[in-house]
């Protein structure tokens, strides 16, 4: 599956906006859009997680990992494994799930 620039699926999913680029039958990745003051609590799902911060500030908390990131950093959250995201300056964030969110189509 190719998803050409600009035809990517916008959502919003608990308050945060964010774009469905390509998914597969066993995984997706999503361009998340994260704004100050968007809250993204403590939560699990079924999905592995990894992301790779293009721009913005946060503070991930998971698995006893309590850690600022930014652009150029990366992550690994393990399926069924608690985990939140403080949004400390606005940017994007590439992450990736398998397999693929369906609270997210």
């Amino acid at each position: 599956m190719i998803v050409k620039s600009g035809d990517g699926k916008k959502r919003t999913f608990l308050g945060v906006d964010f774009v469905v680029l390509a998914r597969g039958k066993d995984s997706m990745i999503t361009k998340m859009l994260y704004k100050v003051g968007d809250r993204v609590p403590f939560h699990k799902h079924p999905n592995g997680q990894s992301g790779y911060v293009l721009s913005g500030k946060y503070r991930l908390r998971f698995g006893g990992v309590d850690q600022e990131i930014v652009s150029g950093d990366s992550y690994s959250i393990p399926k069924d494994v608690e985990h939140s995201i403080e949004i400390l300056e606005a940017g994007e964030v590439l992450d990736c799930f398998s397999p693929p969110r369906k609270d997210y189509l």
